[in-house]
């Protein structure tokens, strides 16, 4: 059986590795120039070809956005950038304007070409297009039910590769297509510097007369209109898989390392257990729960089932929904003291009773018993942004587990 691909975000070297280990197949990552996601780290070019040969070494695989909408003066330099992601070795370029297309299959015609989810395809005839120009993969278009990803799939080559997105934030309008960020900020979505306003809080109102205003709905100040919540599909591994889609992609390059280690465990969990026995793949909710131990929105099935209803969109709060700390990640072992090396992420004190989560394995309860300093003083808190620091735990862990405590009063973020 051919297994569909685990496709993971990448905002920086160190997510990239954390995808890898937690069980992504291949990662989607930006440069310093073409990308969707400016406000991301992104990688250069010495960055980018080390994450490469961490992928190759694991016989994994990097795609490279180059999908904004370019105007004339920003092809100049568009030949040379190609020719340094070839020399790398980056296995595809993810495009969405025509031009850039041309340029890529001009400058590096062996590179794999997919069509980026920005060009909106949402049709055989448009998928079936791209193919016979060379693209391998076509990104399904976020707005398509699975009746319709089924379709295009039965319509399209066999070897053409059939990707969307499972999970992550969501547009309010047709992907990438919105100008509101552009007009209330001048910062524009089509070259990654969205502002998300339609995160933002809203009064809607009528003019009934000239410069008079009267509330639409009076039992409300204001509220979230253009809101959408997170888009998660992990209940419905079998209908992703059926529909045809090959590469599941996980949304998210401006999010934490621990958010990659989490979303990427949990569909890893779920895919695993689909191979093992595909005719009776149970879903487990404690996948589901695993998503919901990160930072994120209530869930929807965007359009998957059906066309999303006003139940699609939360009009109470744009943050963040937060009930667990990440406050530590193991880089090493003592062998001679017992202890752990424990980058900080948040503050983490003795006795804690905290979660441990690890690649492939299951979720475990430990107590922090001991905690040292990075010159072996013995401490009782760690409260320093990235502080390294020794601990001794009642459980047995390994290198790039992840530390995490539950917090008390749950609490939103923007």
């Amino acid at each position: 059986m051919n297994k569909v691909e685990l496709l993971a975000p990448a905002g920086d070297l160190e997510r990239l590795k954390i995808a890898f280990t937690y069980g992504a197949d291949a990662v989607y990552l930006g440069g310093e120039i073409f990308g969707m996601r400016s406000a991301a780290k992104n990688f250069t070019i010495e960055q980018m070809a080390e994450g490469v040969e961490f992928a190759h070494e694991r016989g994994k695989k990097v795609f490279v956005t180059v999908n904004i909408i370019p105007r004339n003066e920003e092809l100049d330099q568009l030949k040379a950038y190609l020719l340094e992601l070839d020399r790398i070795n980056v296995d595809a370029v993810i495009v969405s304007d025509p031009g850039i297309f041309t340029i890529v299959k001009e400058t590096i015609p062996n590179m794999e070409i997919h069509i980026s989810t920005q060009a909106s395809t949402t049709n055989s005839l448009a998928s079936n297009f791209w193919y016979k120009e060379g693209a391998k993969r076509v990104v399904m278009a976020r707005e398509l039910s699975f009746k319709e990803i089924k379709e295009i799939r039965d319509n399209a080559a066999e070897d053409m590769d059939i990707e969307a997105f499972v999970h992550g934030a969501m547009c309010m309008s047709y992907s990438g297509k919105c100008v509101i960020s552009n007009y209330t900020t001048g910062r524009d979505a089509n070259r990654g510097a969205c502002a998300q306003p339609c995160r933002w809080k809203y009064t809607l109102v009528d003019e009934v007369n000239p410069g008079q205003y009267e509330k639409v709905v009076d039992e409300i100040d204001s509220s979230f209109f253009f809101n959408s919540k997170d888009l998660c599909m992990i209940e419905y591994i079998p209908q992703i898989i059926e529909s045809g889609i090959t590469s599941l992609k996980i949304e998210g390059r401006m999010k934490t390392a621990y958010y990659v280690a989490t979303t990427v465990r949990a569909y890893r969990m779920a895919l695993d257990e689909y191979y093992k026995n595909p005719t009776d793949w149970k879903f487990n909710p404690m996948w589901l729960e695993e998503l919901k131990k990160g930072s994120h929105r209530d869930y929807s099935t965007g359009f998957f089932i059906d066309r999303p209803s006003e139940k699609a969109h939360n009009y109470d709060s744009a943050s963040y929904i937060r009930n667990y700390d990440f406050i530590g990640i193991v880089r090493d072992y003592e062998e001679e003291t017992g202890l752990y090396i424990v980058e900080q992420r948040n503050k983490m004190n003795v006795l804690d009773k905290i979660e441990v989560i690890g690649p492939f394995k299951e979720t475990v309860n430990a107590t922090i018993l001991e905690m040292y300093n990075e010159y072996g003083e013995e401490i009782e808190s760690a409260p320093h942004a990235r502080q390294i620091v020794k601990i001794k735990l009642d459980v047995k862990v390994d290198k790039d587990y992840m530390l995490r405590k539950p917090i008390v009063n749950i609490r939103t973020i923007k």
